[in-house]
């Protein structure tokens, strides 16, 4: 997805998430981030210093100051151990040609280091997505720009392509539905109750979903992790349901990855070899998962994406919604999940500009800036979502 920042435009291409966490893996982004050093990026650098626009977020007791005591700063820090940080500005900031939503004014955090695998990726910055003052959707909701909602939907195995949705949009028939407690943590929490495999609950108390940060929903976090307790349960009742395929090494010898040959690679012939898998909420409703939403593809085989935390929060990461469009109902505070195809949604998707929503935060006014501290396709007609407004559609 590409974002356009200053005047002139500068047009980097961002990979976007909801930050969400255990505690051993810090908060994601709740800001923008634009690298201003030439790193593995693909696109030319954003110089503040070219921009008529740009304004640096001066030092006050809101937030961190740079050493020469000027201008805010920002530092995040990640669960594989990558770290971004700079400083903060602000600049108008508009979302590419496939959204009419007019540009605005946003403070963004302008990158001038990092390590681990944001060096190595080739996007040129983040778009945080969760809960804080800073993040895009706050920042767009306060001004009234788009609901207090957000939609994602992320390609399958293989397949690239999908669709980013800012503003609320009607649910489609069939999206299953779990409560959000924003008030729990900073995070997309959803309320797991039980797992099942081929039909089957594993054999755990609800309890073990429900520990630390409880159950948190990040797409930012490539892969799932699940307290022991119930990654045990998990691969040991799947080893079994699939017996007869033979065990092969993982991609990477310093990890021991539970990895399966003898599946072919036919992506859509998978869940006659793999069982299904249910994610069952407190509320009863069950949100079903294809092979390709626990699987990993890698030399003709299969890896499960599923793997132990060391800590007790179940952390639900972007392999789960594959083929999945997953929206983050902010407003009513809950998650909805509806199987799709994530690459042809995108496509046909009408793009609508975005009437202000019909409420607004009564203190939105009034509040200071804060600084944070440190699938199975379906028949997508054009009209999938007939009448929808107060949204913005970005192809990914």
């Amino acid at each position: 997805m590409h974002i356009l920042p200053s005047r002139p435009p500068f047009s980097p291409t961002f990979v976007s998430h909801s930050p969400a966490s255990s505690s051993s893996i810090v908060v994601s982004a709740r800001v923008v981030r634009l690298r201003v050093t030439l790193f593995s990026m693909q696109d030319p650098r954003f110089q503040p210093n070219l921009s008529s626009t740009y304004q640096p977020i001066k030092c006050s007791i809101n937030c961190n100051c740079d050493n020469e005591g000027v201008q805010c700063t920002y530092e995040r820090r990640y669960a594989e151990m990558s770290s971004s940080s700079g400083v903060l500005g602000e600049d108008i900031v508009s979302f590419g040609n496939e959204s009419e939503l007019v540009p605005q004014r946003a403070v963004f955090g302008c990158e001038t280091l990092e390590t681990g695998d944001l060096y190595s990726q080739r996007a040129d910055g983040i778009m945080g997505l969760g809960r804080g003052r800073l993040s895009v959707m706050d920042q767009l909701v306060d001004k009234r720009v788009i609901d207090d909602s957000f939609s994602l939907c992320y390609g399958g195995m293989g397949v690239g392509g999908g669709a980013m949705v800012l503003g609320a949009i009607p649910s489609p028939p069939g999206m299953v539905f779990t409560h959000s407690d924003p008030f729990r943590s900073p995070y997309y929490n959803i309320e797991l109750k039980e797992i099942h495999v081929a039909g089957k609950p594993l054999k755990l108390s609800p309890k073990v979903f429900d520990q630390r940060h409880g159950t948190v929903l990040d797409s930012g976090t490539t892969y799932a992790y699940l307290p022991e307790e119930a990654f045990l349960a998990f691969k040991d009742v799947l080893i079994k349901k699939i017996h007869f395929l033979k065990r092969v090494h993982g991609p990477d010898p310093s990890y021991n990855d539970i990895c399966f040959s003898g599946a072919g690679r036919d992506v859509t012939q998978l869940s006659k070899i793999f069982p299904e898998v249910d994610m069952v909420f407190n509320n009863g409703q069950k949100w079903s998962l294809s092979p390709e939403n626990y699987l990993f593809r890698v030399s003709g085989a299969y890896c499960l994406g599923i793997f132990k935390n060391a800590d007790s929060t179940t952390l639900l990461g972007g392999i789960l919604v594959r083929n999945t469009l997953v929206t983050y109902d902010r407003e009513n505070d809950k998650i909805g999940f509806w199987k799709t195809n994530c690459s042809e949604l995108g496509k046909r998707l009408n793009y609508v500009s975005a009437p202000p929503p019909s409420r607004l935060p009564s203190d939105s006014q009034n509040r200071s800036t804060e600084i944070l501290p440190p699938v199975v396709p379906v028949d997508l007609s054009q009209n999938v979502f007939p009448g929808y407004g107060g949204s913005n559609t970005f192809g990914l």
